[in-house]
């Protein structure tokens, strides 16, 4: 087997099962799961529709390419959202069907770095853990940029000294954040285009998460909207990863894109005939409908909005947490600091499941002393129904006042 398998850290719910096992919670509670980011909202009727009405379609093999109307509704709702200029995003050389974020992420880096050559690639910390493990699986060295409070939970890219931008091949965003629900700002996406050409790497910006912003006047800028901004129409060093699992509350739909350099996409798809991984014809034509309708997404939106409007009157009294600007997160600090007892004794006592912050991050030694980032923080994904969503809430409040 391949030795780099043993390289690769138990995932984080791994971890949370390990916590949490043994502890027998009240049984009168029915319980909450705020720890895993699943949309739980419904998904659109018409997409379920169109993916009965092509259900015949198993019996056809489809082509790594995909359907070019689903890369052309691809390409449009790119353009729309981002404000790209008109034609710029080709579906013929910029943009590629994908079986979800994740599986995408993981395949780009296999097929990206260059073994030859020292293979850094930098990704938030904390962040997603398909960036660590795909960059290990290829070979690679993880880069952990630290996202603090004090920098807006977003990485300091000041604060890498230019000798190990030289040795970097990929830099990850994830914009909005995942966990912290920071957005990056244009002028950051800027800043990595700089370097990104003045050292040689592709950054790489995961925007699963960029259309559940909770302030409808200030959708989050993206990494191909700084490049039209610069006038880099051919978006060189840069590629974009979008999916519908939460947009459109699809996660088993498992159907997504990446758009950006042709000259990456290209052999990316290469990469992916072999692969082996199409995107089946049904899901292509489910995920036009998907692409081409925004009343589904603006609704999930609102729905999300009434959520962290609720959560946020209960919670803040009781615990610190920034205010997110999208995703579906929270990022609260808990009283005491301790984030793996905290998660714990609120499962055993409230029968309610968060996530440990220190399990998505790594220790970094900022500042001349080893400390992770996430620890002394959980995530809570909002992705319950309202009641259920609230009534966790109420349950988290209830455990820190029992305890003060």
């Amino acid at each position: 087997m391949n030795p780099e398998l043993a390289a690769l850290k138990p995932y984080p719910f791994e971890k949370l099962a390990a916590l949490k096992a043994g502890v027998t919670p009240p049984a009168t509670m029915e319980h909450i799961p705020l720890s895993i980011g699943e949309p739980r909202h419904a998904p659109p009727n018409a997409v379920l529709e169109t993916l009965r009405r092509h259900e015949g379609d198993v019996a056809r093999y489809p082509a790594t390419a995909g359907l070019l109307e689903l890369r052309q509704a691809m390409a449009d709702w790119t353009g729309r959202r981002f404000g790209l200029a008109a034609g710029s995003l080709d579906p013929e050389r910029h943009v590629l069907p994908v079986n979800g974020t994740r599986e995408a992420i993981f395949a780009f880096v296999q097929a990206a770095l260059d073994r030859t050559r020292p293979a850094r690639v930098a990704m938030p910390n904390p962040f997603y853990q398909i960036y660590e493990g795909a960059t290990l699986l290829a070979g690679g060295q993880p880069l952990y940029l630290d996202c603090r409070a004090d920098h807006g939970f977003r990485p300091n890219l000041e604060a890498v000294p230019a000798d190990v931008w030289r040795d970097t091949q990929i830099v990850f965003v994830c914009s909005p954040g995942n966990p912290t629900g920071a957005v990056t700002p244009l002028e950051d996406f800027t800043r990595l285009i700089e370097l990104a050409d003045e050292f040689d790497f592709i950054v790489a910006s995961d925007e699963c998460y960029s259309e559940l912003y909770l302030d409808e006047r200030a959708p989050p800028p993206g990494l191909l909207q700084a490049c039209a901004a610069l006038g880099r129409h051919d978006y060189r060093r840069c590629i974009v990863f979008h999916s519908l699992s939460k947009r459109s509350n699809l996660p088993g739909l498992r159907s997504g894109f990446v758009a950006g350099d042709a000259e990456l996409i290209e052999p990316f798809k290469r990469y992916r005939t072999y692969h082996g991984c199409a995107m089946p014809l049904q899901v292509q034509h489910a995920s036009i409908v998907a692409w081409n309708d925004e009343q589904h997404v603006r609704a999930n939106r609102d729905a999300y909005r009434e959520k962290f409007s609720a959560v946020t009157e209960i919670l803040a009294p009781a615990m610190d947490f920034p205010t997110p600007k999208a995703s579906f997160y929270l990022w609260p600090a808990v009283p005491g600091g301790d984030d793996e007892a905290f998660a714990r004794d609120l499962f055993a006592e409230q029968h309610v499941t968060v996530l440990p912050g220190r399990y998505m991050s790594r220790d970094s030694a900022a500042g001349g002393k080893l400390c992770n980032p996430g620890s002394g923080r959980v995530r809570l994904a909002l992705v319950a129904e309202l009641d259920a969503t609230v009534e966790a809430a109420s349950r988290i409040r209830r455990f820190i006042e029992s305890r003060a």
